[in-house]
C-alpha cells in the first residue's frame, strides 16, 4: 500500500478519533498514554549526597521550619560554585520529603462542615459584669441562646429564673416559630436542667 495513503487513511482515523496523529501513530505501536509506569529509581546523582548528612539534616533538626533557600544561600557561601541557583527546587523536594517522615508531627484537625438546614444549637447563657435592676431591685435571669449553626441566624430569649427543661423547650419553641420552620438536628450541651432538677 501507499506510503501517503497510509498517512492520510491514519489522519483520518485520527480525526474521527479526535486525537493527534502522534497520539494515532503510538496507539499503533502499542504505547498508549496512560501506560506510563512510575519509577523508583533516581535518573541522576543527588547534588547534596555529601553535604546531607553532616550539614542539612542537622539544621532541620534545630530548626525543622528552614527554607530551603536559606539552606541553599548557606551552602553557596561555603562552597561557592557547588550549589547553583537551579538547585533549589530539588533541595524543596528534599526537605518536603524529609519533613514528612522525620519532622514535627502536625496538629490533627477534625473540620466541622455545617449544612443548610441540618443543625441548630441551644444554649443557656448569662451576661458577664452586667447587672439589670427593676425598681432598685435586681433582675434574676438567664438567657436561652438559638443558633442556627450554617448560618448565624441566633435568637435569644430572656429566662426568669434558672434552667429548665420547660425553659429550653419554651425557649426553642419561639425560636422555630421565629423561622419558621426546623432544622433536621438541634444539640445542645451539658445541661444543669437535666440533672439539678432530680429529686431524692
Amino acid at each position: 500500500m501507499d506510503s501517503k495513503l497510509i498517512k492520510k487513511t491514519k489522519q483520518a482515523a485520527a480525526a474521527r478519533a479526535e486525537i493527534s496523529i502522534s497520539s494515532a501513530y503510538r496507539m499503533d505501536k502499542g504505547k498508549l498514554t496512560g501506560d506510563k509506569k512510575n519509577r523508583e529509581w533516581k535518573t541522576r546523582k543527588d547534588p547534596f549526597a555529601k553535604v546531607w548528612d553532616d550539614l542539612i539534616v542537622p539544621k532541620l533538626e534545630a530548626h525543622p521550619s528552614l527554607l530551603a533557600i536559606t539552606i541553599l544561600e548557606n551552602l553557596q557561601g561555603k562552597y561557592p560554585g557547588e550549589y547553583p541557583d537551579k538547585l533549589l527546587r530539588t533541595l524543596q523536594r528534599r526537605l518536603k520529603k524529609w519533613r514528612a517522615i522525620y519532622g514535627p508531627a502536625k496538629d490533627i484537625i477534625f473540620r466541622q462542615e455545617h449544612h443548610p438546614g441540618k443543625m441548630g444549637i441551644s444554649d443557656f447563657t448569662t451576661l458577664k459584669n452586667v447587672e439589670i435592676r427593676i425598681t432598685g431591685k435586681v433582675f434574676e435571669h438567664i438567657l436561652y441562646h438559638f443558633r442556627l449553626s450554617y448560618s448565624g441566624w441566633s435568637f435569644l430569649k430572656i429566662i426568669n429564673g434558672g434552667e429548665s427543661c420547660s425553659a429550653l423547650l419554651e425557649g426553642l419553641q419561639e425560636a422555630l416559630w421565629r423561622i419558621g420552620g426546623s432544622p433536621s438536628e438541634h444539640r445542645t450541651d451539658s445541661l444543669s436542667a437535666a440533672y439539678k432538677n432530680i429529686k431524692k
